[in-house]
């Protein structure tokens, strides 16, 4: 007994080492508060539009509408990120979010809501996360100053943004349920206080006016030429843009599938989404665990696969109960493949691109989603939703295996990488990238 207890106190604090840097603790703190709002108010929205339209086509198009502003504008916003101090950035674009929640909640509650003004109001927050996104990415090893904290970080990130999935969701639907849509807007809105608290104590050091010789457009086309010209990042990004187009749009067809395939109200919608985070919450948490990103590359077909085959799964399903499992195995799916590409890809990069390259990393996780929700919408439309969500896992399986194939050469271009960071001794056969 007590020759165990000891390593399982190593253990437990090894998982959360990165929580000893009090940025990332205070980042911690406001996010976790501010994430359950952004849950309940993806939840509220979706419900929201097909209360009033009964349409999965118009559930694609605001979805559409709220995420195309990323793909159009985050090579931009990359730029801007590695030019201007991303801390500011972060403060402006969470200040603005938050206006933007109470404004839908202010809307919803004097019901003067309709689809127009929601287009709109999704179309402004879609402009603000093209910003946020590739900012909070890259200001994350601001917060951790220790690099080899960056990788847990990372998967604690993972934990928060999914114990939040698993919270919001459901507190939404009892919220929907018992009142109206409004409110959750309204709890998000106010829940923005919190992460901008975090942000305005954080202890920084002062940053740097940076000389920038390059114009804008030559800083993005050496983005550009980075990232399509390095093997490693060029594929991972390329699964991860194929499975936000064919994959993750399947939450726009939830409601779908709560009142129509399953035959349930608000609250079927809500116990959905949260298995959903219970399976993403899983996997976060078996990432912290993870001493090293040693294997991650491995995880990232294996990810596709588990993904794509929930999807066929739930698309075949007309059991309340086998859909909520095949939740969780999706869910499991989505975030190990989220997780892993994010840790290696932040890994990878030079920091003098850090800004360039997430903001391709947010154009393929949320970029590629509007195109992928417009197509949804229409072939639920067309088809209906089952056969929809069918097709989808069906692509990231074989999206999955292509990767697969691709692997052996990948690691061989990473592990010079892997090397100078010591990650991997330099003289070591093993291909353990």
């Amino acid at each position: 007994m007590s020759s165990s207890s000891p390593s399982s106190r190593s253990d437990f604090s090894h998982a959360w080492r990165a929580l000893r840097h009090r940025n990332f603790r205070l980042f911690f703190g406001g996010q976790s508060i501010s994430l359950i709002g952004t849950w309940m108010t993806s939840v509220a929205t979706s419900w929201l539009v097909y209360r009033l339209s009964h349409s999965a086509l118009l559930l694609g198009t605001v979805s559409f509408a709220g995420q195309i502003p990323s793909f159009l504008f985050a090579p931009l916003a990359g730029v801007l990120v590695d030019r201007v101090d991303r801390h500011k950035v972060l403060l402006w674009t969470q200040s603005l979010a938050m206006v933007q929640s109470l404004a839908m909640a202010a809307l919803t509650l004097t019901h003067r809501i309709n689809i127009p003004e929601i287009l709109a109001l999704s179309a402004f927050q879609g402009l603000i996360n093209a910003f946020d996104m590739p900012g909070r990415q890259s200001f994350m090893v601001k917060m951790v100053e220790d690099r080899a904290d960056l990788s847990n970080a990372i998967a604690i990130n993972s934990s928060m943004v999914n114990t939040a999935r698993l919270v919001g969701p459901s507190l939404a639907g009892m919220l929907i349920a018992a009142t109206s849509e409004g409110w959750c807007f309204l709890v998000d809105g106010v829940s923005y206080i919190a992460v901008i608290a975090s942000l305005a104590m954080m202890r920084l050091p002062r940053a740097k006016e940076a000389q920038h010789e390059s114009s804008m457009v030559e800083q993005l086309r050496e983005g550009w030429n980075y990232v399509a010209g390095f093997a490693p990042l060029r594929n991972i990004l390329l699964l991860f843009a194929l499975l936000s187009l064919m994959g993750w749009p399947f939450i726009v067809l939830m409601p779908v599938f709560a009142a129509q395939v399953l035959h349930g109200g608000p609250h079927t919608l809500g116990f959905l989404m949260g298995a959903v985070g219970v399976g993403s919450l899983a996997c976060a948490i078996s990432m912290v665990l993870r001493r090293t990103v040693r294997g991650l590359t491995r995880m990232i077909p294996i990810a596709a696969l588990c993904f794509g085959v929930g999807l066929l799964g739930f698309g075949l399903s007309t059991s309340f109960p086998l859909s909520l499992a095949l939740m969780l195995v999706t869910g499991f799916g989505m975030m190990q493949g989220l997780t892993a590409s994010n840790t290696i890809i932040q890994t990878l990069v030079d920091e003098r691109m850090r800004g360039r390259v997430m903001s391709y990393y947010t154009m393929a996780f949320v970029g590629m989603a509007p195109f992928g929700s417009l197509l949804a919408g229409a072939l639920a439309h067309a088809v209906g939703a089952p056969l929809t969500v069918m097709m989808s896992g069906a692509a990231c399986i074989v999206g999955g295996c292509v990767f697969w194939m691709r692997l052996p050469a990948l690691r061989k271009q990473m592990r010079p990488v892997y090397e100078r960071l010591g990650i991997v001794p330099t003289r070591d056969a093993a291909t353990g990238a």
